[in-house]
């Protein structure tokens, strides 16, 4: 007889965890204790479901580092009581934060879902449920004795993405979530497909979850617009302890190429500061060199994020800067995927 998959809900705060009160139509917090009575169809997976919640649930514009230890520290202590976890945050966040716990977490052999929902639990037209028990489903899929799933994913509206490829589009849509430069890992219809292919098949299953908590916070994202200004920049550059910066360029990783932008650049990695390069696009690859106006920032030693998205830059900046690395094994692993997050061979 087969043993039932213990799956852990982790609530930190966020939409889904809303329910109306009828009488005063306030929101209130959900107790996640309940689920089960709440949302019968969860009998169905054939799965124990236990829930923790963070005790005062937080909103997702306040998500930060100690919330992201948090979560891993949550996983770390039950990392061996469960098959699988589902964390329900809010959406506008999720996948700053997503993305982060992906590189917390080495050699992770069993599935982190993140997932929340546009509008509460218990309004009617809710997406909060479907996304609710299809994360449990991925959560619980097993083939040949092993996950199917080992990786941290984003499931939402009837897509699981790999969490570190996610942008959030749209604040009003179900479809809130995209992943333009790297396919769904399943879909949901009818049956709950997975595309095998696209998933990363863990080699090493004895190793030890390793679970890295102390990230840098002393980095920026600067976008470049028409017109920004050399005060702005040079401020920006000069911040007290700035560490790291994600330079969000144009195109295929484009930026001006007049003296003074260059030099301060320069100076700024003279200093030991990080500068990597993003596309503001949201599919497509940096490719320094391809126009003139990126050759420079080639030359003097900009980092390629090639088709890495802002929320995964600025997570994995925070995380290989506590690592104490020469300028070139920073490059060198910057531009290499660690976590899938990129698109070059896999490196996890």
């Amino acid at each position: 007889m087969t043993t039932k998959p213990n799956i852990l809900l982790i609530y930190t705060g966020g939409t889904i965890g809303m329910v109306k009160d009828y009488k005063t139509n306030a929101l209130k917090a959900f107790d996640f204790s309940q689920i089960v009575d709440k949302i019968p169809e969860l009998q169905q997976l054939n799965c124990n479901i236990t829930s923790i919640s963070f005790d005062e649930p937080i909103d997702s514009s306040n998500m930060n580092i100690e919330y992201y230890k948090e979560i891993v520290e949550i996983i770390e202590a039950n990392y061996n009581k469960y098959e699988g976890f589902v964390v329900l945050t809010g959406s506008d966040t999720m996948s700053y934060t997503s993305s982060a716990i992906s590189f917390m977490l080495e050699n992770l052999q069993k599935p982190i879902i993140f997932t929340g929902s546009q509008l509460p639990i218990g309004d009617l037209r809710t997406d909060a449920k479907e996304n609710l028990i299809t994360s449990i489903e991925v959560a619980c899929a097993n083939k040949n004795g092993a996950p199917v799933i080992s990786e941290v994913c984003l499931y939402f509206e009837y897509k699981l993405y790999r969490a570190n490829r996610t942008t959030k589009i749209s604040s009003e849509q179900f479809e809130a979530f995209t992943s333009l430069n790297f396919p769904p890992l399943a879909e949901s219809g009818v049956h709950l497909k997975f595309n095998e292919h696209l998933i990363y098949q863990s080699k090493n299953k004895e190793q030890p979850l390793i679970v890295r908590k102390e990230l840098v916070e002393e980095v920026v994202i600067l976008k470049l617009f028409p017109g920004i200004s050399k005060l702005v920049i040079e401020s920006i550059l000069n911040t007290p302890n700035l560490k790291g910066i994600v330079l969000e360029t144009y195109g295929s990783g484009n930026a001006p190429n007049s003296n003074y932008f260059i030099t301060l650049l320069k100076e700024a990695i003279n200093k030991g500061i990080k500068i990597v390069n993003v596309t503001q696009c949201k599919s497509g690859s940096v490719m320094m060199g391809h126009y003139d106006t990126s050759l420079l920032l080639k030359e003097i030693g900009v980092i390629n994020g090639k088709d890495i998205t802002t929320e995964s830059a600025i997570a994995k900046l925070m995380y290989l800067l506590n690592k104490n690395l020469s300028i070139k094994d920073f490059k060198n692993h910057f531009e290499s995927s660690l976590r899938g997050e990129l698109t070059d061979n896999y490196h996890f």
